[in-house]
């Protein structure tokens, strides 16, 4: 008898949705009548669809469904110059309807749904590509340079940074507009970082919204969230090679712009003619105006050595918007205003100070080097040194590096420096990097002993109120100090410090040069032999032994906490084995099973006053 099998499962009903069946329909009737140049009313119908719909996964499917459309109608020219009025009739609705299709895909940059906000990022880039070709293609006939379409990039970066809310999230929960991780990351990575001319144009552009919207609320934290991570900046003109928009990459002419060329700049920036406007194309005004910043930004051309040395160049306001991109002088000074503006915007926020550690700590390696003229930041890195605290540390090695590399004038430097060392330097977050910096002003072997005295006595008076991992960063920093200055031993052979010693040192002088700190001495440092901690007290006894050692890596003392000092001590090798008893002397009774009577109850003397020193177990469990 053959098995019996099992009955067939019952198929699961499955309902259709009217509304998603009805998008691939519309998307293959308008592609068809694309081919055939017959109407294109029902793109209107597929708009509504994607804008009543509240479901992610039907959104998702009409969002793509449409940018297919979008793209046959941009690659096919239906957007392009000239062509009769009923011509300009269609394109001008066109326009209308992809308006509105991009509109909607900008909200949803801020939308519940992860998947909706990514898809949409990558459409709304892939139309910039697009639209910049299309009109790049359509302007070869006229010899006009490589087209970039601004007015659909002002839209991105508009969204990126103001976050507008979704259509479809309810109106009571879009109050949040800072820049989701998701969005910001991919902006970054796939185009920010990459591609020269999105972040050329997209440095501008923030300048732009910086000054039109100055009262937003978090515009310029997620502008910095952008910036703060840009790693990529060329430092040389042939780095000047990766472009999203492909025809940017074409060598420039090296004519500057004239008047004749001023309908080629208008539609370089994404605009068109005037009389082209009134047909319902966004296209931008002339920014003729509005690149006259750059001439603040310029540095003046050498003089000629010779009178047959070579003219220079063009100068970055003359340039076309192709030879800027080409230019990295252009890039450095887009770069250069977004950051200046983007600075006096963040000293003007509620939580400046969290902002500018921020800022501050990509200051020396990811801003200065990019400038064009670094000074320019001198005054709010000069606010930040006096604002003091962890703002004050970390503003000190940016304004460090301006007096070294590029010749800033501070002459209050090392008097900044000295206010710095106060009760809470030793306590704070950034302790470690301070003394970084700390061993890093103080390197050079040219400034006075008198300077030098100052800090070393300052940091040895904080040691005995300090933390034990901070001890054992004032020790062997002090060491290195005494050991590359020699003037400075008269410090730790001072024979003068007796019993009744008054230290000469003036504690709440703020001139470190006055502080009479090289006539004083370490005396407080060499307290710490008697320090709970073995470690302080063990590395404190270096100063008695002759300066033969070379210098301590500080790098190995900077990182101590309470914790790593306890698994120091916990996970040390025993040499030697604690005492666990310990030898009586002869005759000892630790408990006598009779009591010894005292002298008042008759009691030899002699045997009481021994029993009383043999009895070293009671007299420990006294505590009367």
């Amino acid at each position: 008898m053959p098995p019996r099998s099992l009955p067939p499962a019952k198929k699961r009903r499955v309902e259709h949705d009217p509304i998603e069946d009805r998008i691939k329909p519309l998307e293959t009737a308008l592609l068809e009548s694309l081919t055939k140049n017959q109407s294109l009313n029902s793109l209107a119908d597929l708009l509504d669809i994607i804008q009543s719909t509240r479901d992610a996964q039907q959104t998702s499917k009409a969002i793509y469904a449409a940018y297919r459309v979008f793209v046959v109608v941009i690659v096919n020219g239906k957007l392009s110059l000239g062509g009769d009025e009923a011509a300009r009739l269609v394109k001008s609705w066109l326009l209308t309807q992809l308006n509105a299709y991009v509109e909607f895909l900008t909200g949803l940059l801020k939308d519940d749904e992860k998947i909706l906000r990514t898809s949409a990022l990558q459409i709304l880039f892939s139309l910039q590509k697009h639209l910049s070709t299309a009109y790049s293609v359509s302007s070869n006939s006229s010899n006009l340079h490589p087209q970039f379409h601004l007015s659909h990039f002002r839209k991105i970066v508009s969204a990126l940074l103001t976050c507008p809310p979704s259509a479809r999230s309810n109106s009571d929960t879009t109050s949040d507009q800072s820049l989701d991780f998701d969005v910001g990351n991919v902006f970054y990575e796939t185009w920010f970082s990459v591609h020269d001319d999105i972040r050329w144009y997209f440095l501008r552009e923030a300048a732009t919204l910086l000054n039109k919207h100055p009262n937003h609320p978090t515009l310029h934290l997620n502008l910095l969230s952008i910036l703060e991570r840009l790693t990529t900046f060329p430092t040389e003109p042939t780095e000047l090679n990766a472009w999203w928009v492909t025809e940017m990459g074409n060598p420039p002419s090296k004519r500057s712009k004239s008047n004749s060329h001023e309908d080629a700049l208008n539609l370089e920036l994404g605009g068109l003619k005037k009389k082209d406007k009134k047909d319902g194309d966004e296209g931008s005004d002339n920014d003729d105006d509005d690149d006259d910043w750059r001439k603040y930004f310029e540095e003046e051309p050498a003089a000629p050595e010779t009178p047959k040395a070579k003219a220079p160049g063009v100068r970055l306001h003359q340039m076309t918007i192709h030879q800027s991109l080409h230019s990295l002088a252009s890039h450095r000074a887009v770069f250069t205003r977004t950051w200046l503006l983007l600075l006096s915007r963040l000293s003007k926020s509620e939580d400046g100070d969290k902002l500018a550690v921020r800022v501050l700590n990509i200051m020396h390696r990811g801003i200065l080097p990019h400038l064009t003229r670094p000074v320019l930041v001198m005054d709010w890195v000069s606010a930040c040194v006096d604002y003091g605290g962890a703002v004050g540390l970390l503003a000190l090695n940016a304004l460090f590096i301006l007096m070294i590399d590029y010749n800033l004038d501070y002459p209050s430097f090392y008097t900044r420096l000295y206010a710095f060392l106060d009760n809470d330097v030793l306590h704070l977050k950034h302790r470690a990097r301070f003394f970084r910096l700390t061993e890093l002003f103080l390197s050079s072997t040219h400034l006075p002993a008198t300077l030098l005295a100052s800090f070393i006595k300052r940091l040895s008076r904080l040691s005995l109120t300090a933390p034990p991992a901070a001890i054992v960063m004032i020790i062997p920093f002090t060491y290195n100090i005494l050991k590359k200055h020699p003037a400075l031993m008269v410090m730790i052979h001072n024979n003068n410090v007796e019993d009744e010693y008054t230290d000469p040192y003036l504690p709440a002088e703020l001139n470190p040069t006055q502080t009479l700190a090289l006539e004083s001495s370490l005396w407080e440092l060499v307290s710490h032999r008697s320090h709970y901690h073995a470690t302080v007290s063990t590395l404190c006894k270096i100063f008695e032994e002759p300066f033969t050692k070379p210098s301590y890596p500080l790098e190995d003392f900077l990182d101590h906490t309470y914790a790593t000092l306890f698994d120091t001590e916990a996970n040390r090798k025993i040499k030697r084995e604690p005492a666990l008893a310990m030898d009586m002397p002869k005759g000892f009774i630790p408990f006598p099973s009779t009591k010894t009577p005292s002298i008042e109850e008759g009691g030899d003397e002699q045997e009481v006053e021994l029993q009383q020193n043999l009895d070293i177990v009671g007299r420990l469990w006294s505590f009367s």
